[in-house]
Formats: C-alpha cells, sequence, structure tokens
C-alpha cells in the first residue's frame, strides 16, 4: 500500500496530535536543544512499529524529526 506526501499517520496509534506542545529530550548523539517544541506532523509507521513526528521549536527556523519516545508532555 502506498501513502501520498500529505498522508499524515491518523488512527495508527500516535499519542500526540499536530498543534500540540511536547517536552523534547533529543538523545545523547543530536545536537539539538531539549525543551518545548509544537507536533507540526506525524510520519507514517515505520517497519519497526516506530512511531515518528515532525517537530519545531519556535526558536528555530527549521523542524525536526523526533520518536515518540523521546516526547512527554510538557
Amino acid at each position: 500500500m502506498s501513502f501520498g506526501a500529505g498522508w499524515q499517520g491518523a488512527n495508527m496509534g500516535h499519542k500526540f496530535s499536530v498543534g500540540q506542545d511536547v517536552y523534547y529530550k533529543p538523545p545523547v548523539k543530536h545536537s539539538a536543544a531539549p525543551g518545548i517544541y509544537k507536533i507540526v506532523g506525524t510520519l507514517p509507521v515505520e517497519s519497526e512499529g516506530r512511531l515518528a513526528y515532525r517537530i519545531k521549536s519556535a526558536a528555530e527556523t527549521f523542524e525536526r524529526t523526533a520518536d515518540e519516545s523521546e516526547l512527554t508532555l510538557p
């Protein structure tokens, strides 16, 4: 099954919703600053069953990708 570029992974078990604020704690290997980010999109479920999101900090001009395990409610 193929999904178009606009597919947002709806109803696939994502814990957080687009527009929601979350606290991002990046893995040690990343240089990203921990803090409050906004969910701007959900990504399709990967073959390993991992759930991921597009997130954005108000302090940055770009989006990041984050696994659900790296996010909590603020």
